[in-house]
């Protein structure tokens, strides 16, 4: 039985031993790092600030909401004014009862379309949104995920917000989650 592993006194089998025993360290560590999952973030929101494309779809978005602003703001202001002159003549008494009640009518139909008109606005701003800024977020999201495959990121976070921006498909765990749960796949 030997006390010591390492005998002072045979030099060569004490090197030959400390060559495995670091060998294998090294193995280990290697695996160790070779097992380990690799993440990233990145800064979206100055990458975003940084790509051309953008700052012309802010440009292109932001004028044809000027543009729709415009007209909204022109219904209402002849609204206001067929609503002052309406009022102007029942302050008078130039006007009958019965004519104030239909050109009241007429104008609660025009607030309705008003507010109807609202509602396009947004909804045209939405989608005039989504057809500016679609090609280019699908642009950046592909180059997300090749940057995130070449350099073998498990995971990339926004940097801003927290949110993951890529994952590796085969670390989800869905499926394995549904089935403890007892939910078919």
């Amino acid at each position: 039985m030997q006390l010591y592993p390492l005998n002072p006194l045979n030099k060569h089998s004490n090197t030959q031993k400390m060559k495995k025993y670091f060998l294998l360290t090294l193995s280990l560590a290697i695996a160790t790092v070779g097992f380990s999952q690799k993440f990233g973030y990145c800064n979206s929101g100055a990458l975003l600030t940084s790509i051309p494309e953008v700052k012309a779809a802010d440009s292109d978005l932001q004028a044809f909401q000027t543009q729709l602003t415009k007209k909204g703001q022109e219904m209402v202001k002849a609204l206001q004014d067929k609503a002052a002159e309406l009022n102007r003549k029942e302050q008078q008494g130039t006007i009958s009862p019965k004519e104030l009640e239909m050109q009241s009518a007429k104008l609660k139909e025009e607030q309705a379309s008003i507010a109807q008109y609202e509602e396009e606005v947004y909804k045209k701003l939405a989608e005039k949104r989504e057809e500016l800024f679609k090609p280019i977020l699908d642009r950046v999201n592909q180059a997300m995920a090749d940057v995130a495959k070449e350099n073998q990121f498990a995971f990339v976070f926004d940097q801003n917000t927290q949110v993951l921006l890529y994952a590796d498909e085969s670390l989800d765990v869905t499926k394995l989650v549904k089935a403890k749960l007892g939910i078919p796949n």
